[in-house]
C-alpha cells in the first residue's frame, strides 16, 4: 500500500443507475460472534466483504482449530471492532490466546473493557502497555461477578462486545452503562441482532440484563452498509445531476448510519424508498430546512463525509459528537484539519464543538490527499472530484478496510481513475 496513488476525475459530473453496496460491516461483525456462540444453530446471509470482517471470520476460524495446549497468536491488523468483540469472546473460549494488530492498534486503548472482563473472572495480560494491546488471554473464564459498571462514552464497541458473550457466561451478564451513551444507535443494533437469534434482554434505566440462554435456530441476513451509502450521499449533493438505486437498503434499518437520509436532505439529498431499496437525487437545497449545528453522537462515523461534504458546499456549519474521533484508525479530526486546509478551509475546535471556516475555499489544481490508514478519509474526499480537477487520494487501498469495491464502484460511475 506505501507510496500509492490514484487521481479521480469526471468529466460530465453526471450520476445515475445502481449502485450494489456490500453487506454492513457493522451487521456482520456481530453476526459472526453470535454464530460462533451458537453451536451451529445461526447462519448468515449477506455476509460483508471488508477486509474488516474478512479478518475477523478468518480469526474465528482460527481459535475453531487451534491445537490443544498450544498459544494461538492471533492478528487483526487495523481492525478495531475484531479486537474488542475478540478481547471478550476469547475469555470464554478454551485456549490461551496472543491477539495483538498493527502499530495503531496498539495506540488504541482497550484498557477499559479489559479491566470490566477481569472483573466477571478473565484472565487478561497487557503483552505490552498497560491499558493496550496486545494481549494475553487465558480462555474458559470462571466467573466470579455478573455486574461490571463501564462508561458510556467512550466505545459503544466494549458494550457490544460484553453483551455478545453475556448469554454464554454461567451466570448471565449485568451491564451498568455510566454517564453519557455514544453510539446508542450500535448497542440497539447489537441487542436487536441477538434478540433475532433468540436471546432476549432486559434495559432498565442505565442497566442492561442478559439471562444465562442458548441462541435458537435463525438465519441473520446482513442489510447493505449505510455508512458506505453515505459516500454516494455526497456524491450526489456534489454532482450536476445525479439519480441513483441502492438496493436493499431498509427504511427501518438497525444500523444508526441511516441518518444520513436525514442529515443529507440538509445538503440537497432526496431520498425515497422504493422496489425494495433507496433511491437518492439532486434535489435543491434552496427548499432544505437551513440548519447550523449537527450532533454526530448517535453516529460518529458519518463526521468525515458530512464535512468534507459541507466544507466543499462552502457551508460554515459546527458540528458536535466529535469525541470519539480521536481514537479510530486516525486521530480524525487532526486528519480532517490538515487535509480541509488543501483547500482554504478551517476546521476549528472550539471546547466540544467543531466549526467550519470555509471563506478561504479555493479550487487548486492538483489536490493530494493523505488518507493516514484511515479508509473513510480516503472516501469522504474522493467526492471532490465532481468539483475539482484531478484530485489524487495517497494509499487508496485503506478501502478495504470496509468497501473494497468502491473505486470499482466510482468507475462504473463515470469516474476516471489513474
Amino acid at each position: 500500500m506505501a507510496n500509492r496513488a490514484i487521481t479521480l476525475s469526471h468529466t460530465t459530473r453526471s450520476l445515475s443507475g445502481t449502485v450494489p453496496l456490500t453487506g454492513s460491516k457493522s451487521e456482520s461483525n456481530r453476526a459472526l460472534i453470535i454464530e460462533a456462540l451458537s453451536d451451529g444453530k445461526v447462519t448468515i446471509e449477506n455476509l460483508s466483504e471488508a477486509a474488516d470482517t474478512v479478518t475477523l471470520q478468518r480469526a474465528l476460524a482460527n481459535v475453531a482449530t487451534a491445537a490443544p495446549g498450544s498459544e494461538t497468536r492471533i492478528d487483526i491488523g487495523p481492525a478495531g471492532t475484531a479486537m474488542r468483540f475478540l478481547t471478550a469472546y476469547l475469555t470464554i473460549v478454551e485456549g490461551r490466546y496472543h491477539l495483538t494488530g498493527s502499530e495503531r492498534m496498539k495506540q488504541r486503548p482497550i484498557g477499559m473493557l479489559v479491566e470490566a472482563l477481569k472483573t466477571l473472572g478473565a484472565s487478561i495480560q497487557y503483552a505490552e502497555q498497560p491499558g493496550f494491546p496486545p494481549l494475553t488471554i487465558q480462555g474458559g473464564l470462571t466467573q466470579r461477578a455478573t455486574s461490571v459498571r463501564i462508561k458510556g462514552n467512550v466505545s459503544s464497541q466494549y458494550l457490544s462486545a460484553l453483551l455478545l458473550i453475556g448469554s454464554a457466561l454461567p451466570n448471565g451478564l449485568e451491564l451498568q452503562i455510566e454517564g453519557e451513551l455514544t453510539s446508542r444507535p450500535y448497542l440497539t443494533m447489537t441487542l436487536d441482532m441477538l434478540a433475532e437469534a433468540g436471546i432476549s434482554h432486559r434495559w432498565m434505566g442505565d442497566t442492561i440484563s442478559v439471562a444465562p440462554q442458548r441462541a435458537e435456530h435463525c438465519r441473520l441476513v446482513v442489510e447493505p452498509d449505510w455508512s458506505a451509502a453515505s459516500y454516494w450521499y455526497a456524491m450526489v449533493a456534489l454532482a450536476e445531476k445525479a439519480d441513483l438505486f441502492l438496493p436493499n437498503l431498509k427504511k427501518n434499518s438497525l444500523q444508526g448510519d441511516a441518518a444520513i437520509a436525514s442529515i443529507m436532505a440538509h445538503f440537497g439529498v432526496l431520498s425515497t424508498f422504493e422496489n425494495g431499496g433507496l433511491r437518492i437525487q439532486k434535489a435543491s437545497t434552496s427548499n432544505a430546512e437551513p440548519i447550523k449545528e449537527l450532533d454526530f453522537t448517535a453516529c460518529p462515523d458519518l463526521a468525515q463525509t458530512v464535512i468534507v461534504c459541507a466544507a466543499a458546499q462552502r457551508r460554515n456549519l459546527s458540528f458536535t459528537g466529535l469525541h470519539t474521533l480521536r481514537i479510530k484508525e486516525t486521530d480524525r479530526i487532526a486528519a480532517l484539519q490538515a487535509e480541509l486546509g488543501k483547500i482554504g478551509v478551517q476546521l476549528v475546535e472550539d471546547g466540544a464543538a467543531c466549526h467550519l471556516r470555509t471563506e478561504g475555499l479555493f479550487r487548486p489544481g492538483n489536490l493530494a490527499i493523505d488518507t493516514y490508514e484511515d479508509h473513510r478519509m480516503a472516501m469522504a474526499f474522493a467526492p471532490l472530484a465532481l468539483l475539482f480537477d484531478g484530485v489524487q487520494i495517497n494509499e487508496p487501498d485503506v478501502v478495504e478496510k470496509s468497501y473494497p469495491d468502491f473505486w470499482k464502484h466510482l468507475k462504473q460511475q463515470g469516474f476516471v481513475i489513474s
